[in-house]
């Protein structure tokens, strides 16, 4: 038997990925899976020195989400979670570079032919103002001195790639007038 349903929402750092994954939840009555970015060690010092720790934190990322992705494979509930597996191309293709994207490519495309898609990708929008307003606001330590710069490059990788998506069913949504957390109407309109 299959899973029931998989949403998968996406979006830039910042742009509210975790918060409405938690906030669709409960309507749901479904499994939470949630980016485990804490426990990649290599993070803060990748924020820091980005070329240095670039495939350390690039293979950790992608180690981590193939486990989870396993690890609920086999579950019948609903699923939501706050990333998909692809995802973790677009940084390496913005991180790494010749030998080290070559080796991450061929560990990912191992991994991708046993991790199951999404039935619905909820793409998040926001501009990079919006985006760097609410890294602000959440405060995370690593996240204190990131380069706008870098996250612009992130916010364009991620237009890219979902202007181009047709993996599975896609909804586009633009978060820059939108507050979900603190707005039920805005939820309701989600």
């Amino acid at each position: 038997m299959s899973r029931s349903f998989y949403l998968a929402v996406e979006g830039v750092i910042g742009v509210g990925k975790t918060a409405l994954a938690r906030l669709l939840q409960p309507r749901f009555d479904a499994e939470l899976l949630l980016e485990v970015f804490e426990e990649n060690p290599f993070l803060s010092d990748f924020y820091a020195d980005r070329e240095r720790y670039a495939f350390q934190t690039q293979i950790f990322f992608l180690l981590s989400r193939y486990r989870q992705q396993q690890a609920v494979r086999l579950d019948h509930r609903p699923l939501i979670a706050d990333y998909t597996f692809a995802k973790d191309r677009l940084f390496a293709h913005l991180n790494l570079r010749g030998d080290e994207l070559t080796m991450y490519e061929r560990v990912h495309r191992a991994l991708a032919e046993k991790v199951i898609l999404p039935d619905l990708v909820v793409y998040l929008q926001a501009d990079l103002e919006v985006l760097m307003a609410r890294i602000a606001t959440r405060d995370r330590p690593y996240e204190r001195a990131m380069d706008p710069l870098y996250i612009e490059d992130v916010r364009q990788a991620y237009e890219h790639h979902f202007a181009h998506y047709n993996a599975t069913p896609l909804l586009v949504i633009d978060t820059n007038g939108l507050d979900f957390v603190r707005n039920p109407q805005d939820l309701a309109y989600v």
